[in-house]
């Protein structure tokens, strides 16, 4: 059996994740790979796939440096539907007609800069002590919080058949379901792209980025 709190190798391993696993999936499979404690700073739903930034051996202790930073996604989102998710896992819990471009981009603009949102139902976001996805798959309805979320830059870059493609910069602690649901609509696709100055393009599950170089970086 692996050393559960090995300190080496230690550095940042940048992974692009696969739609399907859990994000503690991949962390599981680096650990079991290295042999190190490993963790992350930051999740992605297992529907959704790019990049994520995990920590491993001793720069475990960094993760403060690196959970913070700000997150760039691509996003197709369905206007024609709200599902209790805010993905396609959820059910459906409206139909209706999607907008028509004007009143999108009116749409849009009253999500970008401080919005303040519920948190997704399906999250990991705590409720008096349980992971509200565990109270959600058991069908316990329960009243989430709202966030204040920063979202530095949200751009429409194609709208057809009721799906808008998006990109956009948010802070950190933002969830792009919610604003999906702000819009009457779901996520059908979701990709991270950037995690402050690392971006999934640089993505090697192989490699330990030291951790003096990684944090030179943020500088």
């Amino acid at each position: 059996m692996m050393p559960p709190r090995a300190l080496t190798p230690s550095g940042i391993v940048l992974v692009d994740k696969p739609a399907g696993p859990t994000s503690f999936d991949i962390v599981a499979a680096v650990r079991r790979r290295t042999g190190a404690r490993t963790g992350h700073a930051g999740t992605l739903d297992p529907f959704a796939t790019g990049l994520l930034l995990l920590l491993s051996g001793a720069a475990t202790r960094l993760q403060p440096r690196f959970v913070g930073l700000p997150k760039r996604y691509r996003t197709a989102v369905d206007l024609t539907k709200r599902t209790s998710t805010g993905d396609p896992e959820g059910e459906v819990e409206d139909e209706h007609e999607a907008p028509d471009e004007t009143a999108l981009d009116e749409a849009l603009e009253e999500l970008r800069g401080v919005v303040e949102l519920p948190v997704p139902a399906a999250s990991a976001v705590k409720i008096e002590g349980t992971r509200a996805y565990a109270l959600h798959r058991r069908g316990i309805a329960v009243e989430m919080p709202v966030r204040k979320m920063h979202v530095h830059e949200l751009r429409l870059e194609s709208y057809r058949d009721g799906i808008a493609e998006l990109e956009l910069l948010v802070s950190s602690g933002t969830y792009v379901r919610s604003l999906a649901d702000a819009l009457s609509g779901h996520c059908t696709a979701l990709r991270r792209t950037e995690i402050g100055p690392f971006h999934v393009d640089e993505a090697d599950p192989e490699r330990i980025i030291p951790p003096d170089e990684a944090l030179a970086r943020l500088a």
